[in-house]
């Protein structure tokens, strides 16, 4: 066993050795002779494999003292008093035993205390426990600036008038006549966490009695005194060099094989948390929030934000958040949705196209498509209506003002939060630089502006040739996408012919469906085999443009991976969207691919049918494989690793694993923190608001994800991962950035969506100037009368060209070959003076188009910014109520700081120890 930093006992003579300050100590000659080597067999305690059964006979036995209980639940050193902080893991087969050696040395002169054991299952796997006595944690603690509670708050209510406290009794009296709220909390569960109702301030020794410390032991929670340990080992040497230090490059050259601090015990009991309470934090978490049985109620932040610190804690508020303000999102889109299926029998244009048995279709490929009747599309024609119908502009304008409202309201809830949680004057400190940033450039160095010392220094031509090279990167891999979608088109074009030729009835008469489908699932495996490259290219790229810091690093890579990941999953979803059946050309004049292939044709319903399969499709193999890889990877990984103990061990006899060891056999969290967690909310944020008018039950989709999602992530952190690191954040990051991109994007795609993709605008133009009703100003149901035959052109069947000829002559509609078919667009009829010429009614349809995506995003725009500019991003009550307790705190400071020396002079006096000239 090793002990700890106070000195080493070697038989009956304990040696004792001066605790470092600021200092790392690489080799000290007194304990190198007196200690042996830190990686030998007979400083370890091995470890005995006992069973659950003779850990409960001794608890039962009773009459044992709180040490001896801590000795048992594997969350203390063997004394039962030194609490463990952090878990260090090594190999002793592995060859970097100077670097280890050197390294806790220099943890031990930092005044931590350490333990060593062995693993159970493992001799060669050795767990090194770390504790930080109270002396280490108040001096880096101040180092810090970790703010601690000090003084409880004096809440301030705001002033407020008559007639709003009129209204308030009657809402109160209303209320008590209805149940109370089922989504909230018990609070008789949820612990009494005493910093969120005091005031924090930065902690300071010298002024250690203004802080309320009932106890040495608990002031600092394990989440804080983790975060400690973890600051100090990022700052110890392992060798001599300016780069050799920190626990981060140990792991990376495997010197040791994990890190992480111990969660506090096990997630379940025996007992009921309602009967006996919750065992630890982590049972509490798993009861309120983890669960599937609370999945209606709301998230314990406060609690999250103790055990896991305010960056998770940050992510649950806003994914919490983004979830229920998708429910408003969610009733309109199935609104719209239901407004379809209403009036799908009232709808003239579904009703004319189910009624043509006589106008005879174009064949959609060549040769082996056959001619059909517009009848045949009746269901395609009816589907589209639930989708393209009168509500459909409404919900794009709405969907647009509520990105907007979502992102303003979330500052205001990121305000509330950060007051909450003491973030609002927490600064992050000055970063340090990057060690690969430091090893690159350590010949160059320039002064800090700021810190006065010198530091590495990156030229600016270097730094613009990188950027270039990573922005070559990210153009080729963007090609490389587009390449792909253009692989997708062509597949689309070979398989509506082979489809139409297909021996099955079923797949020969829904040739275009079956393309779509096939195609869509194709697309969705490109898309993921590709994830798969971008991270690996991404990385690269990054990695080459040498960042300074960390959260540079951090920010590029953000960047990168969602562009990489945006054009990946989005690029086909555009295709259909604004190409598909655009540039066909015409019946014999068809525009194609290397002069072989003929471009794809949309439907005879129009495109936007593709349009919903492909979101509709990818959307839920998105999001289900996203569910599967989240969950089922460590639940699998897991269960493979107990299944291995038990082969090695017997399946009768049950190992009672003490928590660093239960721990280090969980699955470390994602090597890029809550990356891959807010990347898959921010593309399901695309999805819900880019092509929302013309997939409105996008955000349904979403909410019931996100409600799946929320205790999906809780129970993964809670169950399936080591205890991530506790940091602190002041708000999401880059991502919000990303948000308000998206945002934007969403009026202009939904504006081009419902000009041109939709049937909206064409049908608007033949209501008021082509219909019964042109120029009376109305556009109700009567006036599309005769819409369909208007949007069809006629075609001469013997101006086909050869290769487009099909092999039917359409005799087995009326007995005789066909002479004319028709065809979706506007052109002049064969016998015209200009043949297949465009006619005046495009060119207004055209004009119509283009003017309503300037009316409509000019519109829009000027929605979203008012509603920006109207609601402030700090609630009035919560910006007076910061003034006020700025004040209370200063005259508290004041009243603390008299109130201790008048302690003190009554002391002085009681002791006959009087001074003169004493203040006050």
């Amino acid at each position: 066993m090793e002990t700890s930093s106070s000195g080493i006992t070697n038989g009956r003579t304990k040696v004792f050795h001066p605790v470092a300050k600021d200092v790392n100590i690489l080799f000290d000659e007194l304990e190198a002779v007196s200690s042996p080597c830190k990686d030998d067999d007979s400083l370890l305690h091995p470890g005995n494999l006992t069973s659950t059964s003779d850990d409960a006979s001794r608890l039962e036995a009773g009459g044992e003292t709180v040490p001896e209980k801590n000795k048992l639940n594997g969350l203390y050193f063997r004394d039962g008093k030194c609490r463990i902080d952090y878990i260090l893991v090594y190999r002793k087969s592995n060859p970097q035993m100077e670097k280890r050696e050197v390294f806790e040395r220099n943890i031990r002169a930092e005044g931590l205390q350490m333990e060593k054991e062995s693993s159970l299952i493992n001799s060669d796997i050795i767990f090194v426990k770390l504790h930080a006595p109270w002396e280490v944690l108040g001096r880096y603690a101040e180092q810090m600036n970790v703010r601690m509670p000090f003084r409880r708050k004096i809440y301030y209510l705001p002033r407020r008038y008559k007639f709003m406290s009129r209204i308030d009794k009657q809402i109160s009296r209303f209320r008590r006549w209805l149940p109370k709220k089922p989504m909230r909390l018990d609070k008789e569960t949820l612990p009494d966490l005493e910093e969120n109702d005091c005031y924090t301030a930065p902690f300071s020794q010298q002024r250690i009695h203004h802080f309320i410390i009932h106890n040495k032991d608990t002031f600092f929670n394990n989440a804080t005194r983790s975060r400690i340990v973890h600051h100090i080992l990022q700052r110890i040497k392992y060798e001599e060099g300016k780069n050799k230090i920190g626990l981060n490059r140990l792991l990376t050259n495997g010197s040791y094989e994990a890190a992480f601090p111990l969660h506090e015990g096990s997630y379940r009991s025996k007992n009921s948390i309602r009967t006996h309470g919750a065992v630890n934090h982590r049972h509490l978490l798993y009861e309120c929030w983890a669960s599937w049985g609370v999945w209606y109620k709301y998230q314990p932040l406060d609690l999250v934000r103790r055990y896991f610190g305010e960056k998770i804690g940050l992510y649950f508020a806003w994914l919490g958040w983004y979830t229920g303000v998708l429910f408003p999102a969610a009733f309109i889109g199935l609104f719209v949705f239901l407004y379809g299926v209403i009036t799908l029998d009232h709808c003239q244009v579904s009703k004319e196209v189910c009624q043509a048995t006589d106008i005879i279709m174009c064949p959609v490929c060549d040769k082996y498509c056959p001619f059909m009747r517009l009848s045949d599309s009746c269901v395609y024609a009816k589907v589209t209506h639930l989708f393209d119908n009168g509500a459909t502009v409404f919900f794009a304008v709405f969907m647009a003002v509520w990105a907007t409202v979502f992102l303003e309201f979330w500052k205001r809830r990121r305000a509330v939060i950060a007051y909450d949680w003491d973030l609002i004057d927490w600064e992050e400190e000055e970063e340090e630089i990057r060690p690969q940033f430091e090893a690159k450039y350590s010949k160059k160095e320039r002064m800090n502006p700021i810190s006065g010392k010198p530091e590495p220094y990156q030229a600016f031509a270097d730094k613009c040739s990188r950027l270039i090279v990573s922005a070559s990167g990210i153009f080729f891999m963007i090609c490389v996408v587009i390449a792909a979608v253009f692989g997708i088109v062509i597949y689309r074009v070979v398989t509506v012919s082979t489809f139409a030729a297909f021996k099955w009835a079923l797949i020969r008469n829904n040739s275009q469906v079956a393309t779509t489908g096939t195609a869509v699932c194709i697309n969705f495996c490109i898309i993921m085999l590709l994830n798969v490259l971008y991270e690996k290219v991404a990385l690269l790229l990054t990695n080459l443009e040498q960042p300074r810091t960390e959260s540079e690093w951090e920010n590029s890579f953000t960047l990168k991976m969602f562009l990489f990941q945006f054009v990946n999953l989005n690029s086909s979803t555009f295709y259909i969207a604004f190409f598909l059946g655009r540039f066909t050309g015409h019946p014999g004049a068809y525009l194609r691919l290397i002069n072989r292939w003929r471009l794809e044709e949309c439907h005879p319903s129009g495109c936007l049918i593709d349009l919903c399969m492909q979101m509709g499709i990818i959307m839920v193999l998105k999001q289900t494989w996203n569910n599967f890889m989240e969950l089922g990877y460590p639940l699998i990984q897991n269960w493979w690793t107990r299944r291995k103990v038990r082969q090695e061990h017997g399946p009768e006899r049950k190992i009672s694993f003490p928590q660093w060891e239960k721990d280090y056999n969980l699955q470390p969290m994602n090597a890029y923190g809550l990356f891959d967690e807010y990347l898959e909310m921010i593309l399901q944020f695309g999805f819900t608001t880019i092509f929302v008018a013309a997939f409105p039950l996008a955000p349904l989709l979403a909410l019931l994800n996100n409600i799946i999602e929320i205790r999906l992530d809780a129970y993964k952190f809670v169950t399936q991962w080591r205890r991530p690191l506790a940091s602190r954040a002041k708000d999401i990051g880059i991502w919000y950035g990303i948000l308000e991109g998206i945002g934007i994007l969403s009026v202009i795609t939904n504006a081009f969506v419902i000009a041109i993709t939709s049937d909206f605008i064409p049908r608007l133009v033949y209501a008021y100037k082509y219909g019964p009703c042109a120029g009376q100003g109305e556009a109700g149901q009567k006036c599309m009368v005769g819409y369909v035959n208007a949007s069809l052109s006629v075609f001469r069947i013997s101006d086909f060209e050869n290769r487009s000829e099909p092999e039917s002559d359409g005799s087995e509609f009326s007995g005789t070959p066909l002479k004319y078919c028709r065809y979706r667009d506007y052109r002049d009829p064969p016998h015209s003076l200009v043949p297949y010429g465009y006619t005046l009614q495009f060119w207004h349809v055209l004009a119509a188009r283009l003017a309503f995506i300037i009316v409509f995003e000019h519109l829009v725009f000027c929605i979203k910014h008012l509603i920006s500019y109207l609601i402030p991003d700090l609630p009035k009550d919560l910006r007076d109520r910061m003034r006020r307790e700025k004040y209370l705190i200063q005259e508290m400071m004041y009243e603390a700081e008299l109130e201790r020396l008048q302690k003190e002079r009554k002391e002085r006096k009681k002791n006959g120890k009087a001074h003169h000239n004493e203040w006050p």
